[in-house]
């Protein structure tokens, strides 16, 4: 895998993405040489008249929707008929942007009749390129052989997730799971060495609940001079899943991993970033203010502004400030409580408030003041850290940078109600505490943007 923003991606998606924008790339350039009759002239478009510079805006145009549409989302390979149904929108939405830009602006167009063989060049070659692609990616000498030392319920969920994962490049040939008769330190080392011999493993990963007593030491060290790399199931799981488990997590391996930087200079850098994003922001979305404070208005009575205690920094209790989306004094019966599917409480407008995340607007005054950041953990309501705090390890630790309006954890999981899906979200916080930068924080407002308009994750 390859680190690009603190985040790991695997090597083959990486290869799927340049495979097409390489695709693009050489189809346009392919059909503005068969527009203008051979290279020469081919060459006089391109190199004089902006055309590699055109193709090249093509090409960014598509590697977006494509990201956008998810077709760089491993999760979704296995649906080959709705993955081939969302290659087919991405041709289209280009040849609509295509037609638009040569209505509007014709000077921009290499022509309309290389602009048209382009595409259809591309989309043939799209469909030819993802055909091979996932049948070398199928390939066993493209594959990586894993070993998983361990059993129990996080050995056998780490099997089933990377047998699941096929784009990562690891194959599974044989874990703990399969040994019979008793287990200890020496049968462990036994029946590890002889799938290594057996199925010349390269790589064992330690999954081990509770390795004090029960990790065949030597005979990993004795691997580990041969060549064969050795993890910890932790580390992997981070890599491939962008979280960090909190079950079996020890503070020693907090202590020791590398990340958690937060020094004054970078930490002053961020609150600069963030107050950037938040006037930026605030400058797109003040034309939109007047008519939803009009909305909210005309739908319930009752103030326009909801604020609530939240917990940020260092565990400080601060008031965020929201557009009300609940009728007014809706927790007077239950006390604070979450909000779950179809809430009564919500208005009709506060919906859409919710769904578009206008109702988060006014947040950006917490930004501006100090309260919170652009990107961090969601600030979480006092009543709800005291009693998540003893439920779930560790989850103070997501105060130690401010909250934000948007994080990790709200782009890589649905919006959640329970104490199953808080420690959830807490294991991609931690994630993003450990990695944090200004790359991640680019990162995830880029994948915000998807987010809000596909309407995901909101309540």
């Amino acid at each position: 895998m390859i680190r690009l923003f603190n985040v790991y991606y695997p090597i083959r998606t990486l290869v799927l993405l340049v495979g097409e924008a390489l695709i693009v790339w050489a189809s346009f350039v392919l059909a503005t040489v068969m527009q203008y009759g051979g290279w020469q002239e081919g060459y006089i478009v391109l190199n004089f008249e902006g055309g590699y510079y055109k193709i090249l805006a093509v090409t960014v145009i598509v590697v977006v929707a494509s990201y956008w549409f998810d077709l760089y989302d491993p999760a979704q390979f296995e649906e080959r008929g709705e993955l081939y149904f969302r290659l087919l929108l991405v041709p289209g939405l280009l040849a609509l942007l295509l037609a638009a830009i040569g209505y509007l602006q014709p000077k921009l167009m290499l022509g309309n009749d290389a602009y048209l063989i382009g595409l259809l060049i591309f989309t043939v070659s799209l469909f030819g390129w993802r055909a091979i692609y996932h049948w070398l990616v199928q390939q066993d000498y493209f594959q990586d052989s894993v070993y998983v030392l361990g059993i129990g319920e996080r050995a056998q969920r780490l099997v089933q997730g990377l047998r699941r994962r096929s784009d990562i490049g690891m194959k599974v040939v044989s874990w703990t799971g399969q040994m019979e008769g008793p287990v200890n330190r020496e049968s462990l080392g036994a029946h590890l060495l002889e799938a290594v011999r057996r199925e010349k493993i390269h790589h064992v990963i330690v999954a081990l609940a509770d390795s004090r007593g029960n990790l065949p030491v030597k005979e990993l060290l004795h691997l580990r001079l041969q060549g064969v790399k050795i993890e910890e199931a932790t580390s992997l799981n981070e890599r491939i899943s962008g979280k960090i488990e909190v079950e079996h997590l020890y503070p020693s391996w907090l202590i020791y991993a590398e990340g958690f930087r937060f020094s004054p200079a970078f930490m002053q850098l961020r609150r600069v970033f963030s107050w950037s994003a938040s006037l930026l922001l605030l400058l797109v979305v003040l034309p939109v203010i007047p008519l939803v404070i009009l909305a909210i208005k005309l739908d319930s009575r009752g103030p326009l502004l909801y604020r609530q205690k939240r917990v940020g920094r260092g565990g400080l209790v601060f008031h965020c400030y929201k557009f009300r989306t609940m009728r007014p004094n809706a927790e007077a019966d239950t006390g604070p409580t979450w909000a779950g599917d179809d809430d009564p409480r919500i208005t009709r407008i506060g919906k859409f408030l919710r769904k578009s995340r206008l109702d988060e607007v006014p947040q950006l005054w917490n930004v501006l003041r100090g309260d919170m950041a652009f990107v961090g953990p969601r600030p979480e309501r006092p009543e709800f850290v005291e009693w998540l705090t003893k439920e779930i390890p560790y989850y103070p630790v997501r105060h130690v940078v401010r909250p934000g309006i948007t994080g990790w954890a709200q782009v890589r999981y649905r919006y959640g109600n329970t104490v199953e899906d808080s420690k959830e979200k807490l294991q991609y916080d931690l994630f993003y505490i450990k990695n944090i930068s200004l790359g991640l924080d680019i990162l995830i407002i880029f994948q915000t943007v998807k987010t809000v308009l596909f309407g995901r994750g909101a309540r």
